[in-house]
């Protein structure tokens, strides 16, 4: 068993990096699943992969190759939506394909596979943690403008559009901050582990928020309190830390599931 703990100044800039990042995918969470396109989210990870992968082949920039296959799914997203969830399943599994096909022919990236799927977030340093603060900044930002629109986009789409507003711009820098989210997140906690920071923490605030503000609250708290709980159980039993969250999150998911249960 590892003495390791998340008090150790080792590991400050990782718990910090991925605590920021707990915090900022819920939200997103929260409009991806208002608009019934949370699916979107494993596909722009996976997407994200599979960049990164193609940039190290080609000796680029892992980040460069990560932002620019989800910029690319957040810009074609309004016509993959038109398919509801189908479309961005297909690209989901062509993204797996792609990035296992060139795992398979360039084994020198077998290790950037490895820490893209399990996550690295063991190893981020500073630049990291800097990098995901300004993103988080600007999310949060971003969603204070954002919000009543897609609120109301999505709730009154006859007065949105009675008061000459056009969805899609407003749709298309919200892919785009999505996109950059989990580019982000994926270069740093890995695959799934980002997924579920945006699947799992909405999930349960549907369930239990009363509001949209508390929904936001419960989502957010949701994301925190998982991503605190796996952070010192993967140090302290020395397990990689993306499948400890993602168990984290099931359970979290279990947990409300019979609380609402007993609750009936």
């Amino acid at each position: 068993m590892n003495a390791l703990s998340i008090h150790d100044p080792l590991f400050l800039v990782p718990f910090l990096t991925g605590l920021l990042l707990s915090a900022v995918l819920p939200l997103l969470g929260m409009y991806l699943r208002l608009r019934e396109e949370w699916l979107a989210a494993l596909a722009f990870a996976q997407l994200a992969a599979a960049g990164s992968l193609a940039a190290a082949i080609r000796e680029l920039p892992v980040l460069l190759g990560s932002f620019g296959a989800a910029g690319l799914a957040a810009a074609a997203k309004s016509w993959l939506s038109r398919s509801g969830n189908n479309g961005y399943a297909l690209l989901m599994v062509g993204a797996w394909g792609a990035a296992v096909l060139m795992l398979a022919n360039a084994p020198f990236a077998d290790h950037l596979g490895h820490a893209l799927f399990d996550g690295q977030l063991y190893f981020t340093a500073t630049a990291h943690l800097w990098s995901v603060a300004g993103f988080s900044a600007l999310a949060v930002a971003a969603l204070r403008w954002l919000s009543r629109k897609l609120l109301l986009e999505r709730m009154f789409p006859d007065f949105f559009r009675a008061s000459g507003l056009s969805p899609r711009r407003y749709h298309l820098m919200f892919d785009l901050l999505v996109a950059s989210g989990i580019a982000v997140a994926t270069a740093t906690i890995g695959v799934m582990a980002a997924f579920s920071l945006v699947f799992v923490p909405s999930m349960i605030a549907w369930q239990w928020g009363r509001s949209w503000r508390t929904a936001l609250a419960v989502s957010m708290a949701t994301g925190v309190a998982s991503y605190a709980a796996a952070f010192e159980l993967a140090l302290h039993y020395d397990q990689p830390f993306g499948p400890v969250l993602v168990l984290c999150m099931v359970a979290m998911a279990v947990l409300s599931w019979v609380a609402g249960l007993i609750r009936r």
